[in-house]
């Protein structure tokens, strides 16, 4: 499985200190150059099991760079030069370009949920309240209500 990553999935797991989450799920995550940068203002020192990974077509990225920011940009190309099985971004405007892009993707959201179905949490509840209480990540009533559902939590 090759996994990319953009920066708001995993700054937001760092914040809850619940990084390893995408290590026990994915095991190696790749990072382009442009993540890393963002990352590293807040978390200079990252966890082993981010690869940081190069991107080829500058060309596409610069393009790409005309809508979305850089670390968005070249996780997408990353995606694609690397044919990743996933690219994990939460952002709206670069979920919709992977999409037409051909790039499957997952959200931070998505992440829970699967480490919720594999065991490495046992309360996707919980987990969404420290989030909400210590992050800017946010969700309606509305869906969380629908992905308890989903997730035996209701």
């Amino acid at each position: 499985m090759i996994v990319v990553s953009d920066t708001s999935p995993i700054t937001t797991l760092l914040q809850i200190e619940r990084a390893n989450l995408l290590k026990q799920i994915y095991g190696e995550v790749l990072i382009p150059q442009a993540v890393r940068d963002e990352l590293s203002v807040l978390h200079p020192v990252l966890p082993d099991f981010f690869q940081c990974v190069q991107v080829r077509n500058r060309t596409e990225v610069d393009r790409l760079c005309k809508e979305l920011d850089a670390g968005e940009a070249e996780a997408i190309v990353l995606a694609k030069e690397k044919h990743a099985t996933v690219l994990l971004i939460d952002e709206t405007e670069g979920r919709l370009i992977a999409t037409r892009e051909g790039i499957p993707i997952i959200g931070l959201l998505g992440v829970l949920i699967q480490a919720k179905k594999t065991g490495h949490i046992t309360s996707l509840r919980n987990t969404l309240r420290e989030l909400e209480s210590r992050t800017t990540f946010r969700l309606s009533e509305q869906i969380k209500a629908v992905v308890f559902e989903k997730t035996g939590e209701n």
